[in-house]
């Protein structure tokens, strides 16, 4: 089974001491949370953490704090149904044909918050200090939501 992101890869070393440790799942729990709004999680994941799933989708609860407190941290192909592990495959994972192509999320999700953070005339010290809040979540999900149409046209779905 593929293990797609694990918090703890994230909180280890040199994550910086002043920011919350589940900063370490922000960007995947934007990206689960996501999967989630579109189906795309599996019948087992939907069984497991019903409640934390109704949480999440009335906003109650970040991906990250779902992924911290349901997962354990950590974001694997057993979380999503066969459609959604085709797209995380090609699209979550760095290093794919579709990234070469478009993008992979993570240079997305770097890339998007630069963007705003520049813009502001101001620089995210790491990766991990991006916020975990709803604002920052709508701002992906349209990244995400474009990528997923390529993807589908990439894919011949369409």
């Amino acid at each position: 089974m593929t293990k797609y992101d694990d918090a703890s890869w994230h909180t280890g070393g040199d994550f910086p001491e002043e920011i919350p440790g589940k900063n370490g799942a922000t960007h995947t729990g934007m990206f689960l949370n996501w999967c989630i709004s579109h189906n795309l999680h599996s019948a087992e994941l939907q069984e497991d953490h019903e409640n934390e799933i109704e949480s999440l989708k009335r906003r109650d609860i970040t991906g990250a704090e779902f992924v911290m407190e349901a997962l354990d941290g950590k974001f694997s192909e057993s979380d999503l149904n066969d459609f959604g592990n085709a797209f995380a495959k090609d699209y979550y994972v760095d290093e794919t044909d579709f990234a070469d192509k478009f993008s992979s999320f993570a240079t997305d999700y770097i890339n998007i918050f630069d963007s705003i953070a520049e813009e502001s005339d101001f620089e995210y010290e790491t990766f991990y200090h991006i916020e975990d809040n709803y604002e920052n979540y709508d701002v992906m999900k349209q990244v995400i939501d474009h990528r997923f149409e390529e993807w589908k046209e990439y894919k011949n779905l369409n």
